[in-house]
């Protein structure tokens, strides 16, 4: 039983995922390159130890993207050395199916144990122990990753003994999001050049058809113009290019993938890398002429 718990990453989704643990009564061991965010989950409770020194019984992995997972899973710091045998690397980043293959051969020949489980939810779920996570791996990795699975997860989708099939589901679920994503900021914006007001647009089209999750999420940022980062702009460059290299991988055409990167590509471009995704609306205002909200 996966007692002990490691989280490393705490960024919005990884926070949120350790400070869950911590409400489900784990003992929960927190490590991120920003010591203020350690620090702040030691006042709620995570233990002071190093984790390296810790009887770890689950480590989950909640960084950028598949350089960083490598780097803490066997860098010069890197965590599996450290962890007993039968102990279960939980990987949350999204990252080609490949390289997951990759990380579960060298872990198995630690004698550790290797979830694919890549993340869906965003901060607010993560936070509230309410993540849909995408997972593939051993039974005995299920196992051992139980107890924190059902501490942070609302859903966790079983996608076989196959590592890769997490991620694999993870591409498919990026590539919907960035796209609706692009798609919320093209329609918001073109909307603005007819005389429909982005509030407007959230009011009328969150109740038709046209509307997605991802619309009825991002929109209101654009309307409030508050570009606070729940998820960046920089986040989808890497994950859109994750999914186009794995569409020419298997001779798949991915154009409505393409379209979007560039909308990200010329965001990050602007120097809005940093800010929430929603800002990708600023590309099609800037080049319509138009004032979002907040916008002098």
């Amino acid at each position: 039983m996966s007692r002990n718990i490691g989280v490393i990453g705490l960024g919005s989704m990884g926070y949120g995922i350790a400070a869950s643990a911590l409400r489900a009564g784990l003992r929960v061991w927190g490590a991120d390159i920003n010591q203020t965010q350690v620090e702040r989950l030691r006042g709620e409770g995570a233990e002071a130890s190093d984790m390296a020194e810790a009887a770890l019984d689950a480590v989950a992995v909640v960084v950028l993207n598949a350089a960083q997972t490598e780097a803490v899973l066997f860098g010069e710091n890197g965590i599996v050395p450290h962890l007993r045998p039968g102990a279960v690397v939980l990987s949350c980043a999204t990252v080609p199916p490949e390289f997951a293959r990759k990380m579960a051969a060298r872990c198995a020949e630690a004698e550790v144990l290797y979830l694919d489980a890549p993340i869906s939810g965003g901060s607010v779920k993560a936070a509230n122990g309410q993540l849909s996570i995408m997972a593939s791996g051993s039974a005995a990795a299920f196992d051992a990753a139980r107890p924190l699975l059902e501490a942070i997860a609302e859903t966790v989708f079983e996608l076989g003994d196959q590592v890769g099939a997490g991620s694999a589901m993870k591409a498919v679920n990026q590539l919907l999001a960035g796209v609706h994503i692009a798609a919320m900021a093209e329609a918001l914006t073109f909307g603005m050049t007819q005389g429909v007001a982005p509030e407007k647009f959230v009011e009328v089209i969150s109740k038709c058809a046209g509307t997605s999750w991802m619309l009825e999420n991002r929109a209101p940022h654009v309307v409030a113009g508050d570009y606070t980062p729940h998820s960046s702009v920089n986040i989808w460059p890497k994950d859109l290019g994750i999914v186009l290299d794995i569409a020419r991988s298997s001779s798949f055409s991915a154009p409505l993938t393409a379209a979007a990167l560039q909308q990200f590509l010329a965001a990050a471009g602007m120097g809005l890398g940093g800010e929430d995704d929603a800002a990708v609306a600023k590309v099609y205002a800037r080049n319509a002429g138009l004032t979002l909200p907040g916008e002098g």
